[in-house]
């Protein structure tokens, strides 16, 4: 039976968006191939005809979602100017804080899995949150090595902050974190670069 032309693309494209949703929203042991075929509606042949492992789905996952939220930051600095900082830290303390799990920022849910998995996992992570660091660097004052300091400290207090938020049951107590977080996240383009 022959295929229309990009249905393969289409159905590899699929299963990732569907795993990647899967692995955010309840980790990576939650989920075998099965699980994760059956999310995407398809079998688990189809899983394999374009994945050797949930292992490299995993990996890839992490890739695309670090890549989308680097097109975030990009974005954001294009179309928001010289204001695009608060505007990200508003947005991530906001939406990326109180989205359902599935849609959330990939560097906030899957870090401790990535923490846990194998060295081509990580090696993908590392290469893409240095992108990361990079885009948001890029938007920042002063000279290169403080603007990545700068960068890194922003990124962890975002991620740091809303991972704490999204844990708490209270959702008083999560604002009071964001708030608090926020203010901190303001600060430190407040700081003279070193």
């Amino acid at each position: 039976m022959a295929h229309r032309a990009g249905q393969k693309e289409e159905s590899r494209a699929k299963i990732l968006k569907s795993a990647g949703r899967g692995f955010r929203s309840r980790g990576f042991g939650a989920l075998g191939v099965d699980g994760l075929a059956k999310e995407a509606g398809v079998t688990s042949g189809a899983f394999y005809a374009h994945f050797k492992s949930k292992a490299e789905i995993f990996r890839e996952a992490v890739a695309v979602g670090l890549q989308s939220l680097k097109r975030r930051v990009e974005n954001t600095r294009e179309q928001q100017g010289p204001g695009w900082r608060e505007w990200f830290i508003d947005f991530y303390l906001g939406d990326r804080r109180t989205c359902d799990l599935a849609d959330s920022c990939t560097l906030q849910s899957l870090s401790s899995e990535v923490a846990r998995a194998g060295e081509e996992v990580r090696e993908t992570y590392e290469a893409e949150l240095r992108a990361i660091i990079e885009a948001v660097s890029g938007g920042l004052d002063g000279k290169p090595k403080s603007r990545r300091e700068e960068a890194t400290a922003l990124l962890a207090l975002l991620v740091g902050g809303v991972t704490l938020a999204r844990a708490v049951r209270d959702p008083a107590t999560g604002r009071e974190i964001a708030a608090a977080v926020r203010k901190a996240a303001l600060a430190l383009g407040a700081s003279p670069a070193s």
